[in-house]
């Protein structure tokens, strides 16, 4: 999953034309899927140019249906789709970050998903629910991003631990046996700023806690979200994790370097660590998050939306159906190495014959929770990151949570 900022004074002059316009009053007269016609489809970065040739396929079996696919950057995604939606010039179809789902179902601007031709039993549950506001849901899921525990086995052993972390007390233990043994922190975890929200979430989910409470409201002063503070604060408390976040920090190469030789990220690190440091092959295993209550990720990624106002809204549908079926996200998962959102995808020879870390995300995304799709995401984000960076610098979490409990009741309708 991406995130991208926008300035607060930009961010309200765009919304603000947009209620001008009235968007989300619908388009012209709709084109049938069978009619001749083109798609135009919006993709993020790198995925755009993969999915050309995905789309190229599609068309062979929908000769009718010309798919013209537009690589967006994750930089710009955000200000491009709030600009298009105020000038209605969007496209048929998007590519959609999950913490992006909630301002678009706020503004209108997206078509419910037909519920007979998806359903939520296909997909992993967390994919499907970032994208429902009030029972509907909005988007169809496309890819995941999970969290797992990366840690170096080899390190690990000359350290006297022969076994995966499984609780917080097991990871806390390995972190200082590293320290103990050499490295220069215990694990890598970000202190603050943009993202460091994506290294605590799962901690909170790990105690049953939630984002917002049965109500809708802020539930970051609870209990359980006090608690996930609290563990992960004790990183920096007890010198097992850098107090001060460094811009561009390669969490890989101190990783291969023996630094710092845990952390928890997505799928997608397996390759890098595979293609950037070949030397550690055999050397560190993927586990799952290690838990309190549960070991609970938290699930990101990408969903398929069709926009309200097109008139291309069938062949938009019957595209999305190829993306989500199990052979074409098996394939995608060879093109882009995204985990499939579809359950049955799991099944095909690409995910079977595939990494030995493949069972580890399956298995977490099978108990992962959503990310609420929260209107104004970006500024309640910003909220806890700027709570984690006290907490990580020595600020009292329970106090520290009250604050921010105040500070984020604002941000959510």
């Amino acid at each position: 999953m991406s995130r991208t900022t926008l300035s607060t004074g930009l961010a309200l002059t765009l919304v603000s034309a947009i209620a001008l316009t009235g968007c989300g009053s619908g388009g012209g007269e709709e084109v049938a899927a069978d009619a001749k016609q083109t798609l135009t489809v919006w993709a993020m970065g790198e995925e755009g140019a993969r999915l050309k040739p995905v789309a190229a396929e599609f068309t062979k079996e929908h000769p009718n249906i010309k798919v013209k696919i537009t690589p967006v950057g994750w930089d710009v995604v955000h200000q491009k789709l709030v600009s298009s939606l105020a000038g209605k010039k969007l496209p048929d179809m998007a590519q959609m970050g999950s913490t992006m789902m909630g301002e678009f179902i706020a503004l209108d601007a997206l078509e419910p998903v037909d519920t007979k031709a998806f359903k939520r039993s296909d997909f992993f549950p967390a994919t499907w629910d970032s994208n429902v506001r009030d029972g509907t849901a909005y988007g169809v899921p496309w890819y995941a991003d999970v969290r797992a525990l990366y840690y170096r086995t080899d390190l690990a052993k000359k350290a006297g631990v022969t076994k995966a972390p499984t609780t917080w007390a097991d990871q806390q233990a390995l972190a200082t046996a590293y320290k103990k043994h050499g490295a220069e922190y215990g694990t890598q975890l970000q202190p603050g700023a943009t993202g460091a929200w994506q290294g605590w979430l799962q901690y909170l989910y790990s105690t049953g806690g939630e984002l917002l409470g049965k109500d809708g409201k802020p539930a970051l002063d609870s209990p359980q979200a006090v608690k996930a503070f609290k563990a992960w604060g004790s990183y920096f408390d007890k010198g097992l994790a850098k107090k001060n976040f460094t811009p561009g920090e390669d969490a890989a190469k101190d990783f291969s370097n023996g630094k710092r030789p845990m952390f928890q990220s997505g799928p997608w690190m397996v390759q890098n660590i595979n293609d950037q440091h070949p030397e550690l092959k055999g050397k560190w295993a993927v586990a799952p998050v290690p838990g309190d209550k549960s070991s609970t990720s938290w699930v990101g990624g990408s969903s398929l939306v069709t926009f309200k106002d097109s008139a291309h809204k069938a062949a938009a549908e019957e595209f999305t159906k190829y993306l989500a079926t199990p052979k074409v996200q098996a394939h995608w998962y060879e093109v882009d190495k995204t985990l499939p959102a579809a359950k049955a995808a799991w099944d095909q020879p690409a995910m079977k014959n595939g990494d030995s870390s493949l069972p580890v995300f399956e298995k977490a995304l099978g108990s992962a929770e959503a990310v609420p799709p929260v209107e104004k995401w970006n500024e309640f984000a910003v909220q806890i990151e700027s709570a984690l960076e006290k907490i990580a610098r020595g600020a009292d979490a329970s106090a520290t949570a009250k604050q921010l409990q105040k500070s984020a009741a604002g941000l959510v309708g």
